[in-house]
């Protein structure tokens, strides 16, 4: 583990975001106090952004996702009118404009 500056952190960032991403945890230090840690993303978060706040907000209780049905293709719906019937009725609906 190494500690890093706020002021070398700065002038080098690019350089300490490839330590972290390589498994290199960082105590950046602010008058010789650690006032943050930069290191590599934990194996819970999601590899896309996205997907990572999707992540924490079910974590935090802030999502509840999705009851999952049961498995295989969804129910098959009837149609509730042939498209004909459909057509003609918003044909008609539309006569008095």
């Amino acid at each position: 583990m190494k500690s890093v500056g706020i002021k070398d952190l700065n002038s080098k960032l690019s350089e300490y975001v490839r330590l972290a991403a390589s498994g290199e945890t960082l105590l950046v230090t602010d008058r010789d106090q650690v006032v943050a840690e930069l290191g590599p993303p934990r194996e819970t978060w999601s590899p896309t952004l996205a997907d990572a706040f999707l992540a924490e907000a079910v974590r935090s209780g802030v999502l509840t996702p999705p009851r999952l049905a049961a498995s295989g293709p969804p129910p098959r719906l009837e149609p509730v009118a042939p498209l004909d019937d459909i057509l003609a009725d918003l044909d008609e609906s539309r006569r008095d404009r």
